[in-house]
């Protein structure tokens, strides 16, 4: 059942205080929505707070900021107590917590690896199961679960970051079926690359992205989703980007083969003009 409507509505918001999350919220608060900003860094959501309250500063809608760790249960569970004591349900929850970590796979740690899964995927597990109970009950609700073109490519150098939305892509293709008929929807959102603090980390430079998205873009785009009930929103403005994705949709074993032997013959390129 699509969300026709964000007047009134309770909207959470995983990785509220930064990139996506921030401009979804200011989105929803700029259409009445009242706002639930969850995110690990203190200091950043009460910015975030003031920032979203500047994009309708009309309005009566509430925002309120619940510091939360995604990858612990307990503090999730508390944020969808505090969400649904606003109005007594929940109404859109989009999780846009996330991390990323680019590099050769053997140069990862087990520990890692570990703790971007934890963050990319049992941190939207967490969310997803806190606020379940109150949609079930209310026998609506809708769900924007945040991946990413690396959910659906093969990308070198990306390739435990690419595990990790790989795994939501899978999650929420498998809810999709289990939640047939409870009126609650899900949107998987699959955006290229996007002008966030992520993209600007030294290890993810060396990636050369070409970054064709804003956060703005894509926050106008997951609302204009979730009224028409969308299950894909597949964001990639970048022509080679593009090009991947509808080779993995032809034939991936293919795909597999023609991006590595890009990336194989850029490696020995590398390494000429360093000797």
């Amino acid at each position: 059942m699509s969300l026709k409507q964000f007047a009134g509505a309770v909207a959470v918001i995983t990785g509220g205080a930064s990139g996506i999350g921030l401009a979804t919220a200011c989105a929803l608060r700029a259409k009445d929505a009242d706002v639930v900003l969850a995110d690990i860094n203190s200091g950043a959501l009460q910015q975030a707070a003031q920032q979203v309250h500047q994009s309708n500063p009309s309005s009566i809608a509430q925002v309120l900021t619940v510091v939360t760790d995604v990858t612990s249960e307990e503090q999730v569970q508390e944020c969808m107590r505090q969400a649904l004591a606003l109005r007594g349900r929940i109404d859109l929850v989009v999780t846009c917590a996330g991390v990323g970590r680019g590099g050769p796979i053997d140069t990862f740690t087990g520990e890692q690896m570990q703790a971007m899964m934890n963050i990319n995927f049992m941190g939207t597990y967490h969310t997803i199961r806190a606020a379940l109970p109150a949609m079930r009950q209310q026998q609506r609700g809708h769900f924007v679960l945040l991946s990413s073109v690396a959910g659906k490519l093969c990308p070198p150098l990306l390739s435990g970051y690419a595990a990790t939305k790989w795994a939501v892509r899978g999650l929420s293709s498998a809810l999709r079926a289990e939640l047939y008929g409870t009126g609650i929807g899900i949107t998987t959102v699959y955006p290229a690359w996007v002008d966030t603090p992520m993209v600007h980390q030294e290890d993810m430079e060396f990636l050369d992205a070409v970054v064709m998205l804003k956060p703005e873009q894509v926050a106008a785009a997951i609302l204009q989703a979730v009224q028409e009930d969308k299950s894909d929103l597949t964001l990639a403005p970048n022509p080679d980007i593009a090009a991947g994705l509808q080779l993995m949709h032809d034939d991936q074993d293919n795909a597999e083969q023609v991006v590595g032997k890009s990336f194989y013959r850029r490696m020995q390129q590398f390494t000429q003009q360093q000797t």
